[in-house]
């Protein structure tokens, strides 16, 4: 039951934050000396003007397609890894999240690869005269195996794993820390929002300590979009990229992601909840994340842990 509130969870998260995930891309690969959009919100208006709402939305056919093995992977992953270190400590949540951000990368670099592409798909243009390379995100993927093979569709592979390997540890360390702090207990009328601020500010933690490797790794990914490569390793990426735009380059979308990581996590959070209280009865609801023994307080988190940040 605990597998299948993650996943509805997972994708009620992705359906509130795709539109804010199109706009970050866009910011990030954008040109500097050629820019097409001058902020977070200038984008937002460019892309519903220029390619209408469902703009937005490109691309979601990836994620929405690895979400349930993402979802196995780092559930699995996650609450192994504390068992078999034995103590619900902070250094162990830590740990335990980063062997799962590491491992599920395998279905998260190639969904993020189709997903970058499809959200780069006809940018800037107008909606009649838009021609599609890839009808769908299954067959970004197809066509660049074809093209480029096995390396082409794990393009990026390097960067995800820098990223979701320090980012998934951040992320379930803050969540711990943020729920002992808040104190949440069984009769506590506010346990719910509390949690949901908890996943929220912990999915922001963990993007501001990660954001600059998810730059170049979406720059990476994007590169080729029209035929033309412009970096040859992600250490050319780094030079070039701050070469042409100063090291603020590294902050470019990080509004957007921002205002992402926060609903992304609520909604994620609620949904789970609410999933596994109508599922088992609203009179067990969720259990105490604050005085519980370890084990048991470890067992929540996994039940309403957001799977994609």
């Amino acid at each position: 039951m605990d597998f299948i509130a993650g996943c509805i969870g997972g994708a009620a998260g992705v359906l509130v934050g795709h539109p804010f995930d199109t706009v970050k891309v866009r910011l990030q690969v954008q040109r500097v000396d050629k820019p097409l959009y001058r902020g977070t919100f200038h984008c937002f208006q460019s892309i519903i003007r220029q390619e209408s709402i469902f703009g937005l939305y490109k691309g979601i056919g990836s994620p929405m397609m690895g979400l349930t093995f993402i979802n196995a992977i780092v559930f699995g992953v996650q609450g192994n890894a504390m068992r078999l270190l034995g103590q619900d400590t902070l250094t162990n949540q830590f740990l335990a999240g980063a062997a799962a951000g590491s491992i599920q990368c395998v279905i998260c670099c190639p969904m993020e690869l189709a997903k970058t592409r499809m959200q780069m798909q006809g940018t800037g243009e107008k909606k009649k005269s838009s021609k599609k390379t890839y009808k769908n995100s299954l067959d970004c993927l197809v066509r660049i195996y074809k093209r480029e093979g096995l390396w082409g569709v794990n393009r990026g592979m390097v960067t995800t794993l820098i990223r979701e390997t320090p980012g998934f540890g951040v992320y379930f360390l803050a969540y711990d820390v943020l729920t002992r702090s808040l104190g949440c207990e069984p009769d506590d009328r506010y346990m719910i929002p509390k949690l949901l601020f908890a996943g929220g500010m912990a999915g922001i933690a963990s993007w501001l300590s990660t954001y600059p490797v998810d730059v170049i790794k979406s720059r990476l990914q994007a590169d080729g979009v029209g035929g033309v490569n412009q970096y040859s390793s992600i250490a050319d990426c780094v030079r070039q990229s701050v070469r042409r735009e100063g090291y603020m380059v590294f902050t470019r979308g990080l509004t957007s992601t921002l205002l992402r990581a926060f609903p992304v996590n609520a909604t994620t959070f609620a949904t789970v909840t609410l999933v596994l209280m109508y599922a088992r009865g609203v009179d067990e609801g969720p259990n105490d994340c604050e005085l519980a023994p370890p084990s048991h307080r470890t067992q929540l988190q996994q039940q309403t842990q957001p799977s994609s940040l």
